[in-house]
């Protein structure tokens, strides 16, 4: 008996699901899990779901273009690089030159 074994050609790529690759699933979804616990501490509250609806309606399709926008500007790894690159200092200043005079000892 021979055993057949199915290959895995997707390894070491990106999960995409629609058009959102990587990490950006995992923000639509907490963004939509945030949506509707929004939504129901409106209903509780006791709004009209006449404002309630709206709401929720225009914040959720404001989420989902801007992640679908943030994917496909920056990719899988460019939104932390972007964040990353915002962090780094524009120069260096030294009051004295003393760290580097003693360099070449």
């Amino acid at each position: 008996m021979t055993a057949v074994y199915h290959i895995n050609k997707g390894i070491n790529k990106p999960i995409v699901f629609k058009g959102l690759k990587a990490q950006y699933i995992a923000y639509l979804a907490v963004g939509l899990v945030l949506l509707l616990i929004l939504f129901a501490i409106l209903y509780i509250c006791g709004l009209s779901m006449y404002i309630i609806l709206p709401v929720i309606g225009g914040s959720g399709a404001g989420l989902s273009l801007t992640v679908i926008r943030l994917s496909r500007r920056f990719g899988e790894h460019g939104l932390s690089k972007y964040f990353a690159k915002k962090q780094l200092p524009t120069a260096i200043r030294f009051k004295s030159r003393r760290i580097f005079i003693h360099l070449s000892k």
